[in-house]
């Protein structure tokens, strides 16, 4: 059963996307700091108490012309060449900020890869699957859900692919 979260809670596209599915999760809301230099989702990881392997960052690219999202632990980075091997690209970059928030609905810091404005193509490293929970993104800065990663795959419609690099498994 889905923890309610209302608009106190969450009150994001990427929240009542969870909601609507049925799909159980927990909201984490946490202050935002704006001067922090962890980066989002390290400063989330900290905030929230978790190990940041179980934290995933959304990062949209473009592969051979179209947008994609990529999916992997705030601890490493995206692979480029294994995330355009992983939709059958040739090549990809990553996108440009202002391109990624117009697709998603979402501003850079807190893209999530639920209840996106366009469906993209997404891509989720392999290594979620390692977690009885991961925490992505609520669809703003300050603000994280966890959920099984079957749901996070099923929900995105995901490929599951070794996307990371440098991450600790």
């Amino acid at each position: 059963m889905a923890k309610k979260s209302g608009a106190a809670r969450g009150g994001t596209p990427a929240v009542a996307a969870l909601e609507a599915a049925g799909v159980a999760h927990t909201v984490h809301a946490y202050e935002h700091d704006p001067r922090s230099d962890l980066g989002y989702g390290l400063e989330a990881a900290h905030a929230i108490g978790v190990d940041p392997a179980r934290v995933f960052k959304t990062l949209l690219a473009v592969a051979d012309g179209a947008l994609v999202v990529g999916v992997v632990p705030v601890s490493g980075q995206l692979n480029l060449k294994a995330l355009a091997h992983a939709v059958g690209a040739k090549k990809a970059v990553m996108a440009e900020p202002a391109a990624a928030e117009r697709a998603t609905g979402y501003v850079v810091g807190g893209i999530s890869p639920l209840g996106q404005r366009q469906r993209l193509r997404t891509v989720v490293d392999d290594s979620a699957l390692e977690h009885e929970t991961v925490l992505v993104s609520g669809g703003r800065r300050g603000l994280d859900l966890s959920l099984a990663p079957g749901d996070l795959v099923a929900l995105t419609g995901a490929v599951v692919a070794p996307i990371g690099q440098g991450a600790r498994r």
